[in-house]
């Protein structure tokens, strides 16, 4: 199961009960938190989302409404006595500024935080379940999008044939890795007697604040789920070219690109109140589109 909730939706001023940006994406073995602008904390609270199970970070780039509320989100979960490692992930100078806050408050943490630079484009992490990869959006300052994608053997196993050949459970792990077998008689097995094709690995595309860029929708193509900021709406196209931002038009456009099967738009301009034009527009060029309403869950 992957679930993604939606924390925080707006861009650089709260506004109208929207918060900055902000998402949680859960899995059976961790969460990850995928930018954490201010007040995530509380919104990590208000949904009743455990900070027990959230062992990684990403940061996308270091404009305040993605990152104000991480020194907060870190310090208390020193107070409430994590003890479980933490890793941070996010452009290289979010270290200094993660030491500089802790030093001037002289704050010591209970449990171990990893600091990991992005430089390059590329696989970031890897956990048990899960590999994470960063590439490089297109704004005024350095800025990152992430993909979240299953690890997944190629193959299950047919445990009732498996049995029925006698094949012992100490060679299950090289049949889904699509070995056969060789029997103790001599017979060779063939794997595909004993296995079947895993379902396809689910994925989850990030794309952070961006000017519109096709190269993007390469980098995440067949994404089950993809969010892309949309700052404005279509008739402000040149403001966003202007500060580097996409229209509801434009990230949908990188969906229907990507070939995604929906898109989330978020990181709405504060002078929206109402967002009905957003989800609109965007459906006029990829039908399946949601907004990013804060304490939404996106299954995949």
């Amino acid at each position: 199961m992957l679930a993604l909730t939606i924390l925080g939706s707006n861009s650089a001023i709260p506004a109208f009960g929207r918060n900055p940006t902000a998402q949680l994406l859960q899995t059976e073995e961790c969460s990850f938190l995928i930018d954490c602008g201010e007040g995530t904390q509380t919104q990590l609270a208000r949904y009743k989302l455990r900070n027990s199970k959230l062992s990684y970070i990403f940061i996308s780039h270091l404009h305040g409404d993605h990152y104000f509320g991480l020194i907060g989100l870190l310090t208390s979960m020193s107070l409430l006595n994590r003890t479980q490692e933490l890793h941070v992930y996010g452009p290289e100078p979010l270290g200094k500024i993660i030491d500089i806050q802790l030093e001037a408050g002289e704050v010591s943490l209970n449990y171990p935080l990893h600091f990991h630079p992005l430089k390059q484009e590329g696989i970031i992490c890897q956990t048990g379940k899960m590999e994470i990869q960063c590439f490089k959006m297109q704004h005024r300052i350095e800025c990152w999008g992430f993909l979240f994608r299953e690890i997944k053997n190629p193959r299950s196993v047919d445990t009732v044939k498996a049995k029925s050949y006698e094949i012992p459970l100490a060679f299950y792990e090289q049949l889904k890795k699509g070995e056969n077998y060789i029997h103790k008689d001599g017979r060779i097995i063939q794997n595909a007697e004993v296995t079947t094709a895993a379902p396809k690995a689910r994925s989850y595309a990030y794309c952070a604040d961006t000017l519109y860029d096709e190269n993007i929708a390469n980098k995440i193509k067949g994404a089950d789920l993809i969010y892309h900021e949309s700052t404005y709406l279509k008739e402000e196209q040149e403001k966003a070219f202007q500060r580097y931002h996409s229209t509801t038009i434009q990230a949908a456009n990188i969906a229907k690109i990507a070939e995604t099967k929906q898109l989330i738009i978020g990181h709405f301009s504060s002078k929206y109140e109402k967002l009905e034009a957003f989800l609109a527009e965007a459906k006029e060029v990829f039908e399946n589109t949601a907004l990013a309403v804060e304490g939404s869950c996106y299954k995949i």
